[in-house]
């Protein structure tokens, strides 16, 4: 599970969050008055388009979005190539989103003062906070080199301005003359039907798709989450008009980290889906998607010094015993007319039992005690799996206005501290773990209106809210914790 990265203030002025409330009821009844919404930036610049040929709401995109996407930013036209392109137009978006929310968790274990300082106690109790903030900074520019020839490259900040590159890639297109070949290479986004580079929803917890990241208790496996963008390269082919898709990636199993972070480990990522056209209803998309791969478990090194660090003194040489993984589900995508779709996911998933008990990642830094070579599994260490399902539904009133909600649950199905085990678990208990332990139930409900949307920039009122529950995760052994989210900002990109 990964929580809201935002600072907790605790102070909530109660009287400030009313008014947000109301507002958040009450604004797009005095905004749809406005006028129709036109296009989007960068892409719609060039081609002229309205922002809904390839949008169901930015960023997501609709059918013919993900066409366009798949051929390479191309329409197949004269205008393609850039020698055919305005000297003026540069293909660069900037988005960024400045916001008010307030962040509600439970049962954190806070320390105690007195007037003479630290009292050395703990309480347990809600911590909630809520102020004004900023999102990082997405710096969007891509487009093809000559035609057939296609790049994408995203820098990215935090909320402080400390830039990575999210995605550069370039892609050979159509190659041979065929849509059935495409390679694409360098770091990018899994070909994930349901995008989580394109998701709607911005808060800490609901920003995300669990069903992406999760990861059980205690587990050291961070390799396997597939909505980070990842390094590698990929061959994807479709159909001429896109119903037919495939895709299958080579990664290395690093989770995005340059510079051979973790010595080698490769993990393979492979996609299909076929859609079908129900006439009135739309076009119905039925898909699967796999992903299997090994990555490290222990360190060759344990003693102090840059050698432990992962692109330290030893680089990816410094990492070994690779252990598998596996994550595989089923996706579609449902039309039910002009209005309403709905996007589902499941997944089931797999751990080694050494990544159950804790080898991996170095998450700290240190090789600590189970993550050096000549350790062995406890007694009773089993194979963490579980399933999930998401579903996220989307009601779009108008090109302008768009009702958003998600509904995720993941339960284990065997956590990695079985029967017999002689161990001490997650939970800081000896023997087998609670069934229950990890497993996640949140809701996301909002709205995106648009009161412009031109060729030149975007903009979205966004207001959304979201609940997590999960079990056993709490300060004390068997208790649980709920978190909650309240946001409203404007989005915008130019």
């Amino acid at each position: 599970m990964r929580v809201s990265k935002y600072p907790r203030l605790r102070k909530l002025v109660r009287s400030a969050t009313s008014a947000l409330f109301a507002a958040l009821f009450l604004v797009p009844v005095v905004l749809t008055c406005s006028r129709p919404a036109n296009a989007l930036p960068a892409f719609a610049r060039k081609y002229g388009l309205r922002c809904s040929a390839c949008h169901e709401s930015w960023p997501m995109l609709n059918y013919f979005g993900q066409k366009f996407k798949d051929n390479g930013y191309q329409l197949m036209n004269d205008r393609d190539a850039p020698i055919w392109q305005n000297p003026g137009y540069w293909p660069v978006t900037f988005r960024m989103t400045p916001m008010w929310h307030r962040v509600s968790t439970g049962k954190v274990d806070v320390d105690t003062y007195s007037s003479g300082g630290l009292t050395g106690l703990s309480a347990i109790q809600r911590v909630t906070s809520s102020g004004f903030d900023l999102s990082g900074l997405d710096f969007h520019t891509g487009g093809t080199l000559e035609k057939n020839f296609s790049f994408f490259l995203l820098p990215s900040s935090d909320s402080t301005g400390a830039f990575h590159f999210e995605t550069v890639m370039a892609r050979l297109d159509n190659l041979w003359g065929s849509s059935w070949l495409n390679v694409k290479l360098g770091k990018f986004e899994l070909d994930n039907l349901l995008s989580e580079k394109r998701i709607l929803t911005l808060t800490g917890n609901g920003g995300i798709y669990q069903l992406y990241h999760f990861i059980p208790v205690g587990d050291g496996n961070i390799f396997g989450q597939m909505g980070d963008n990842q390094l590698g390269v990929e061959v994807m082919g479709h159909s001429w008009n896109d119903r037919t898709r495939y895709s299958a990636a080579l990664l290395s199993s690093n989770d995005g980290t340059t510079q051979l972070a973790y010595g080698n480990a490769y993990t393979g990522f492979f996609t299909f889906s076929q859609a079908f056209d129900t006439g009135k209803a739309g076009v119905q998309r039925l898909g699967f998607y796999a992903m299997a791969g090994d990555a490290p478990t222990t360190w060759i090194t344990q003693g102090g010094g840059a050698s432990l660090y992962p692109g330290g003194a030893l680089g990816g040489n410094a990492a070994t015993g690779n252990k598998s993984f596996s994550r595989e589900g089923f996706v579609g995508q449902f039309y039910f007319g002009p209005h309403l779709d709905l996007q589902v996911v499941t997944q089931h998933g797999e751990d080694s039992a050494w990544f159950g008990q804790g080898f991996g990642d170095l998450i700290d830094g240190v090789a600590t005690g189970n993550n050096v070579t000549g350790t062995t599994l406890p007694v009773g260490a089993q194979n963490p799996t579980w399933n999930g399902v998401l579903l996220e539904p989307h009601y779009v009133y108008s090109p302008q206005l768009i009702f958003i909600g998600r509904y995720e649950t993941i339960k284990m199905s065997q956590q990695a501290n079985g029967a017999g085990y002689l161990g001490v678990g997650p939970t800081g208990i000896t023997g087998a773990s609670p069934s229950n332990l990890g497993n996640i139930t949140t809701y996301t409900i909002g709205y995106r209106y648009n009161p412009f949307m031109t060729s030149r920039a975007g903009f979205a009122w966004h207001n959304e809210y979201n609940w997590l529950h999960s079990d056993g995760t709490g300060p004390t052994p068997g208790s649980n914790i709920n978190t909650s989210e309240l946001l409203l900002g404007f989005d915008f990109d130019f």
